[in-house]
């Protein structure tokens, strides 16, 4: 786990721990929409062919950021449904 993602995980640790069992299904089956998942598909391709704009960056780094935090929250999540379990 990379240091910014453990900050994270500490960061988020007392937030997820007050989630009722049906916030945190529902955090866990969180999904991008087809839309939005397509947009992240493309700039994914883009970067990875080195084309991306230096507005596309910002915006591709700015999902990875997000990405970061809700897997973190779905993990999360996830642990808290098998403690509930």
């Amino acid at each position: 786990m990379s240091t910014t993602s453990s900050y994270l995980d500490r960061l988020l640790e007392p937030f997820v721990g007050v989630f009722p069992p049906e916030v945190a299904a529902k955090v866990s089956d969180l999904r991008a929409d087809d839309a939005m998942q397509a947009r992240i598909d493309y700039l994914a391709d883009r970067a990875n062919e080195g084309l991306l704009t230096a507005d596309e960056r910002g915006e591709y780094e700015a999902y990875l950021h997000a990405i970061d935090v809700i897997s973190i929250l779905q993990a999360k999540a996830r642990s808290q449904q098998r403690k509930l379990a």
